[in-house]
């Protein structure tokens, strides 16, 4: 009964605690005239390639520089929770309410090509373009270099924070600069390729308080046809099917590969009989040892038992020690 009465104590203060930043944020979105942007009590499952999580306490999505600054300046001057979001296909939200701000970019997709040579452009693409907005846009102008990506989820932004690699191919070797701001000054700053700050599955973005808005990539003007170019996408797409990639609700690879394993983690995994393996509505696919698939219902909480259960294992049986890279947001602390 004690056990009880503090869960419900809890869990009276958690609500208090978010209705608290819903008001603020509230008389915040009314003063600057944000009411269209911003939604609240947001679920936030179906937003996300794993379809997985509880609600969002606030949800903006900003149309331009200007609004994301000023929401980012009030969460901070506030002390409220925030997290950036693109296409949401490398997270696992919290099964409880995220009590904060959700803030996402997919409003930033603008796209255009600026010619750089007779033979190369560069493509500008806003930080919230869907990595298939991307591609169908080279396609259709006969520009070469992003086909391997064709059929990746997820935006712009997202590709490059985690320098997404397709097919052998990392996104920041297609890469010429990026247009960011940094959370200390909120001032608009480019970043150019340097080849030392990039590695597999690195980027300079990570471990930064720095905010992509626009990425620009170096493309080569192809002599194929637009109907060729769309016939190798689909190829890479075809061969994503057939290895399973949407059968189920999943967030893609759970672990990065390390070279220095000797063997890709999907195939560690299936070596330490853990495919097929499930918790709740979490398994490991039966069809790729490195994805994690949500069967229905899977919650958050099943999904860090079953990666804390296969790092575990493969640590036993390989001596080797596995690197996530999903990412887990977790709900405010404060009452968690």
């Amino acid at each position: 009964m004690k056990f009880l009465i503090v869960c419900k104590s809890v869990y009276i203060l958690y609500n208090i605690f978010m209705e608290e930043i819903q008001e603020k944020v509230r008389a915040f979105a009314d003063s600057n005239g944000f009411s269209q942007i911003i939604k609240f009590n947001e679920q936030m499952a179906p937003k996300t390639t794993f379809k997985i999580g509880g609600k969002a306490a606030v949800f903006a999505e900003p149309e331009d520089f200007m609004q994301l600054v000023r929401i980012l300046q009030f969460a901070r001057s506030e002390k409220i929770s925030f997290f950036v979001l693109g296409g949401a296909s490398n997270v696992v939200f919290c099964d409880e309410v995220y009590n904060g701000i959700v803030i996402s970019l997919l409003k930033f997709n603008e796209i255009a090509q600026l010619p750089l040579s007779e033979d190369e452009v560069l493509v500008s693409c806003g930080a919230g373009t869907t990595m298939a907005q991307l591609v169908n846009f080279c396609t259709k102008n006969r520009l070469e270099g992003m086909e391997p990506f064709a059929g990746l989820p997820g935006t712009v932004g997202g590709a490059l924070f985690m320098n997404a690699r397709c097919f052998d191919l990392s996104i920041s070797e297609r890469f010429h600069s990026a247009r960011f701001f940094d959370l200390d000054d909120f001032t608009p700053s480019e970043l150019n390729y340097i080849p030392e700050q990039w590695d597999y599955k690195v980027s300079p973005f990570q471990n930064s308080t720095k905010i992509i808005l626009s990425a620009f990539f170096k493309l080569k003007k192809s002599s194929k046809s637009e109907e060729e170019i769309a016939s190798l996408c689909k190829s890479f797409i075809e061969e994503r099917k057939s290895k399973g990639h949407f059968k189920y609700p999943s967030a893609g690879s759970v672990f990065k590969n390390n070279r220095d394993f000797g063997s890709p983690s999907g195939k560690i995994i299936d070596e330490c009989g853990l495919k097929g393996v499930r918790v709740g509505n979490a398994q490991i696919a039966p069809f790729h040892g490195n994805f994690i698939i949500n069967l229905g219902g899977a919650t958050q909480k099943d999904v860090k038992k079953l990666v804390e259960m296969t790092v575990n294992k493969v640590r036993e049986l390989k001596g080797l020690s596995l690197e996530t890279e999903i990412i887990f947001v977790e709900a405010d602390k404060s009452f968690n």
